[in-house]
């Protein structure tokens, strides 16, 4: 360290330190004698010491200076002391100490005050340096330009802006317009969240002429974004490269600004500017002690000298792919992304991942010298200076990341390719952006890929990054995934719950409470709390143990009423409240479970305990207590809880309606089914599919089949699409009646309306052909509908048979293991229907992938127009 460097250093560390008062003969001058008399006890141990280094200094000082210096001397050790009493909230010692200077017979200067202004400036301290003020103003004490900022920035920082425009006033009368102008400048700093204070400040610089630089234009950029004012953030622009040549400094702002505000495409175009400016080489950049960067040239009004024309802001201007799409308000370009994906099969996914992972990882080939394809560029970033390709980074971080907030992967991919191909390495940061945007746009796969190639250059991921990944992977119900992402956080933070509890949510979807508790435990290791949200899941996740598989007993509900009380008893030690959805999930699990009684009483609790609840939230927890005591068969506790909800004035939506309704089959009564649906009617609820399924099964249970069939018609004439759900419910009748004929047609519907089977579906055929003693029949009809269940197209089932025949063929003995890993946890269907075609091909019958060519397809489809019931569209 240079010897002058290490002097400043203990320089400074001497004015921060609170001396006692001294034994100095000059330096007891500054004191009171009540002062000396109070601080001396205190600190008697200490006075030779303090009076030996005082003395010394200023015997150092008076070999080479006179008197006055000595004089600057002490007032520079009084201001240490006042700056001390200060940060210690001592403003008592602080007033007396600044009255001693005032008191002095010395005579003061400007900077006698300085280091006390400037720590007013930073703490603020308006009022005390009104005081000062007053005293300079007392001994008729010029203030000097740097203590001019000191004030502006004190007054206008502690909320004193008035005080300080007439100080502003009064400076633009007395000196020179461009001398101010800095000044103005730190005003605007400070009280930009104040419209009518810039205003003012506006003003009086015109009035006075002082004009604006660029440093004028950057604080009234922050002005204007934080109005979201983009038409203002355009006027600055035009404003300013009119007078100006910006440097890379103003334009990284303007970047920044355009980003924030959602103007991709004028962010885009400046970035390019910016480019193009940092390979030329002509903007020279320094890093200064607050580490920031600084532009050296001088910061003064001039014309630009050379304009890149290709790059001006004009509005017509024909943009690449990523920007054609939505247009934002006051005409600028807001977000625009065309679709980026289409369904696909498995195999071109593959080959689309692998081509993409091979374009991401090209970055790593591309040298410094490379340029960018479209020519604008001519020089590049090899010789550039680090402080210019960091501000470079800088602005393609501000742009990717809006892309996330927008959802602009394409345009985002866009920056990412060029950064490698004009020599700039993407940071941590970028990765963060970019992989952010992939996940939302392209999905967790292409995602994943471009996190091996971040590991792959030696760069470790944020753990928001590690985060957002597995938040990707838990909504695509990717556990494994999820959980190694969550486990590779280094550095748990209270903003990561939202990860945790997208893994708890995916893990109640795929009913894996044993992995929950893993996590949880997890997060109590690691002191990570909880929020609603996690409650919220977890009644969902813990509430209920057989749902939907067995019907609760005696052991279950004991199970399930420690575990709610567990999980309340842990809220109420986080002083966490219930909220409408966790209730809501509460009452869900009661239900679920058959625990009637504790469901009605939370219902009460509910509405005693949330009393902000709306009406509709009400309804919605009516809604889930019908549909749990119909389910239970309570039939007169429902029909109690509907009248109840009726008198409170509770809207009831379509689904009520339609839960009430079935609760007609309990008694079986089409009666007052039909009175149920007037009411719904009357009340402007639409009946759905779901609806006349509901009445559909009141009909069958009172025996009446025919007229569930013109039911069926009616639903269809009303122009309502049927859903497997319905056909199901007729199916299921049939088949217990043993109608085979009935059957038949009711499938051949289902297939001409392009409507696929399910698992019943093929349940209810299998067994009525079965029943009759059909065996073969009830096999090709099987594989048939197996067939359908994939897909209704015969194409389709064409280009994946091949495929597909390999898994039900396979001799390993893990085979029907290695169907159910092929398909995602949401393709339970084709799991279902490759394992029937399995069973099929294994007692002997032959697999063929065009089902309409088989004798029962056919059979059912000549016999359809000749013996059909049913009308279809």
């Amino acid at each position: 360290m240079l010897p002058l460097r290490q002097a400043g250093r203990r320089r400074r560390a001497a004015l921060l330190v609170p001396p006692p008062s001294a034994a100095s003969g000059s330096l007891e001058r500054c004191h009171p004698p009540c002062f000396s008399e109070r601080v001396a006890g205190a600190r008697r141990h200490e006075s030779v010491f303090w009076a030996g280094i005082r003395a010394r200094m200023l015997s150092t000082c008076a070999e080479h200076h006179d008197f006055p210096a000595r004089a600057s001397m002490s007032a520079r050790l009084m201001q240490a002391d006042i700056v001390n009493a200060l940060r210690k909230g001592d403003r008592q010692r602080a007033s007396i100490m600044l009255s001693n200077l005032q008191q002095t017979k010395q005579a003061l200067t400007s900077e006698d005050f300085s280091h006390i202004l400037e720590y007013c400036a930073e703490a603020p301290d308006p009022l005390f340096v009104m005081d000062i003020l007053e005293i300079m103003e007392d001994k008729a004490i010029d203030i000097s330009k740097g203590n001019y900022r000191s004030v502006t920035r004190a007054l206008t920082k502690g909320g004193y802006s008035k005080e300080a425009l007439k100080l502003l006033t009064l400076l633009g009368e007395k000196e020179s317009t461009h001398g101010v102008l800095p000044i103005f400048n730190i005003f605007l700093s400070a009280c930009r969240t104040n419209l009518n204070d810039v205003g003012s400040c506006l003003e009086k610089m015109e009035g006075h002429l002082v004009g604006k630089s660029e440093i004028t234009y950057c604080e009234l950029l922050k002005v204007a974004v934080l109005q979201g004012n983009l038409s203002a953030v355009h006027d600055l622009w035009k404003d300013c490269t009119r007078y100006y040549s910006p440097s890379i400094i103003a334009l990284r702002k303007f970047v920044k600004a355009f980003s924030t505000l959602g103007d991709l495409q004028s962010a885009y175009h400046i970035l390019q500017r910016m480019v193009v400016l940092a390979g030329e080489h002509t903007d020279h950049l320094m890093v200064s002690s607050k580490r920031r960067c600084q532009s050296t040239r001088l910061d003064i009004p001039v014309p630009a000298l050379n304009l890149v024309e290709d790059l001006k802001l004009v509005s017509d201007y024909d943009l690449p792919s990523p920007f054609q799409g939505k247009m934002g308000a006051e005409g600028y370009l807001v977000d625009a992304q065309p679709e980026l994906f289409q369904v696909e099969t498995q195999s071109s996914k593959h080959k689309q991942l692998k081509s993409y992972v091979s374009i991401i990882s090209a970055g790593d080939n591309l040298g410094d010298n490379s340029g960018l394809d479209n020519g604008r560029m001519t020089k590049t970033l090899r010789f550039a200076p680090v402080a210019v390709k960091k501000i470079l980074r800088w602005s393609f971080n501000d742009i990717i990341h809006m892309c996330v907030l927008l959802d602009n992967c394409q345009l985002a991919e866009q920056l990412f390719l060029e950064m490698h191909k004009i020599g700039l390495r993407p940071s941590r940061f970028t990765y963060d952006g970019f992989i952010k945007c992939v996940l939302a746009g392209k999905g967790v796969a292409h995602a994943r890929k471009v996190i091996e190639v971040m590991e792959r250059r030696g760069i470790k991921p944020y753990d928001g990054t590690l985060v957002a990944l597995s938040v990707g992977h838990s909504k695509s119900l990717q556990l494994d995934l999820a959980e190694d992402f969550l486990g590779r956080i280094s550095d748990i933070k209270s903003e990561y719950i939202h990860g945790f509890n997208a893994f708890l949510s995916g893990c109640d979807i795929m009913n894996e409470p044993e992995r929950a508790l893993r996590v949880l435990a997890r997060m109590k290791h690691l002191d990570l709390k909880p929020n609603i949200r996690t409650y919220e899941i977890l009644f969902s996740l813990f509430g209920n143990v057989n749902v939907p598989y067995e019907e609760g007993n005696m052991l279950s509900h004991a199970d399930v009423s420690k575990r709610i009380s567990i999980i309340e008893m842990d809220m109420l030690n986080h002083e966490i409240q219930h909220s409408f959805v966790s209730m809501k999930n509460l009452i869900r699990a009661f239900g679920a479970e058959g625990m009637i009684e504790e469901m009605l009483r939370y219902l009460n609790v509910a509405e005693s305990v949330l009393s902000n609840m709306d009406p509709y939230q009400k309804s919605d927890l009516y809604g889930i207590v019908l549909h749990a005591l119909v389910k239970a068969k309570e039939t007169h506790k429902a029909i109690r809880t509907f009248k109840i909800m009726r008198a409170c004035g509770l809207p009831a939506n379509t689904a009520i309606y339609t839960v009430m309704i079935e609760c007609c089959k309990l008694l079986p009564c089409f009666k007052s089914a039909s009175t149920l649906l007037s009411l719904m009617l009357r009340d402007g609820c639409c009946p759905t599919v779901v609806t006349y399924t509901s009445l559909l099964k009141v009909l069958l249970a009172k025996d009446d089949f025919e007229g569930a069939l013109d039911l069926l018609d009616l639903c269809l004439t009303e122009g309502i699409q049927p859903d497997i759900g319905i056909f199901n419910t007729l199916l299921s009748d049939a088949n217990a009646r043993g109608n085979i004929h009935v059957i038949e047609c009711i499938l051949e519907c289902i297939h001409r309306a392009k409507i696929q089977p399910n698992e019943s579906t093929l349940w209810y055929t299998f067994c009525a052909y079965v029943d009759q003693k059909l065996y073969s029949t009830a096999v090709e009809a099987l594989q048939v509908l197996s067939m359908r269940m994939i897909s209704e197209d015969a194409s389709v089932l064409k280009e994946k048979g091949a495929a597909l025949e390999d898994l039900i063929l396979s001799e390993e003995p893990d085979a029907e293991l290695s169907i159910i890993k092929a398909f995602g946890a949401t393709e339970e269907c084709s799991v279902a229907a490759l394992l029937n075609l399995r069973w099929c091909a294994t007692i002997g019958s032959t697999i063929s992938w065009l089902p309409e060519d088989s004798l029962w397809a056919r059979r059912l489809a000549s016999s359809y127009d000749a013996n059909r019931r049913l009308d279809m569209p």
